[in-house]
């Protein structure tokens, strides 16, 4: 390659990008006559024209079009590996932006978040919670966090949590009134939290496994909700059983505010995966979080797994 060629092949993507020399000469930091003058260089080296020029617009030719696509690649490829090195010398700073779902929240951010934020104390964390699956990256966040169904095509996704099991709670004011359930079907005599999923308005049934056999129950109660959070303090205040994600739960269950049932026939939820864009080099505050979550991920001796009951669709 004759020297400056790299250059010029720099200067064509410029103006091949924004169709302008105005706008690329000043993204590139030199004037448009200067940029206008290695275009034309190029394309007396290649023997072949590149740009169609009026006074008014830009615009690629065919052959310009082709080069284009073999160059992006290429180019990419240069760009990753400078930023690459840059990483390495990197540290995590600035705003790092999550999108999560409630689940996602108490089960991967809350326990490691302190912990996160005193490593590096130049990163400010921005957390929102939602259920509805979102364009992450149009709504500016450098990632997500919830069911592996939730990841685009495009997108890269990286497990963050085992699977995650279920708990049945109740408070000991409530199972001071009852006996607690020794199987499934005694919670045909108890008052359970009900759960209303999805724009159908599907109440869903409470899945039960053990010994590899699983089992829907449906069950009744005089109050019914359609967030895990609102059926885990309906718990709290005595109301009946709720059936929630066990990292919502276990707070709760260690301070004894709640009395955890039929543990041995609690299923577990596929997990949690940390998904970003395929397109964007991997901030170093966000390289930071994902190796803190995954050294903080714990396991479970469940072989199998249930769809997540609460934000199925």
């Amino acid at each position: 390659m004759q020297r400056g060629s790299l250059a010029d092949l720099t200067t064509f993507i410029a103006v091949a990008d924004s169709l302008s020399f105005r706008v690329a000469a000043s993204h590139l930091g030199v004037t448009a006559s200067a940029l206008s003058h290695s275009m034309r260089q190029l394309e007396e080296r290649i023997g072949t024209r590149l740009l169609n020029r009026t006074t008014r617009s830009v615009s690629l030719t065919d052959a310009g079009v082709r080069l284009l696509e073999r160059l992006r690649p290429a180019v990419d490829q240069i760009t990753d590996a400078l930023e690459d090195l840059n990483q390495e010398r990197g540290r995590p700073v600035g705003r790092l932006r999550i999108y999560v779902t409630n689940m996602a929240a108490m089960a991967v951010i809350a326990p490691i978040w302190k912990r996160y934020l005193s490593t590096y104390p130049e990163v400010n964390l921005e957390v929102e919670v939602g259920e509805p699956t979102i364009d992450i990256v149009a709504k500016g966040f450098d990632a997500g966090i919830g069911p592996q169904d939730r990841t685009a095509i495009d997108m890269i996704a990286v497990r963050v949590t085992g699977p995650i099991k279920i708990a049945l709670v109740g408070a000991p004011s409530y199972f001071a009134q009852r006996k607690p359930p020794r199987t499934p079907d005694d919670l045909s005599r108890h008052s359970c939290v009900q759960y209303r999923r999805g724009p159908d308005g599907h109440i869903f049934d409470w899945i039960f496994e053990r010994n590899g056999k699983s089992r829907a129950i449906s069950v009744n109660g005089r109050v019914i909700v359609n967030n895990s959070e609102l059926a885990l303090r309906a718990a709290l205040d005595g109301l009946g059983v709720a059936y929630t994600p066990e990292a919502q739960a276990d707070p709760f269950v260690r301070s004894g505010q709640l009395v955890r049932v039929l543990e041995d026939w609690s299923p577990a939820l596929q997990g949690l995966f940390l998904y970003h864009s395929s397109h964007r080099r991997v901030p170093a505050a966000l390289r930071a979080l994902i190796d803190m979550m995954q050294m903080a991920r714990t396991t479970t001796s469940s072989t199998r797994s249930i769809k997540d009951p609460f934000t199925a669709e």
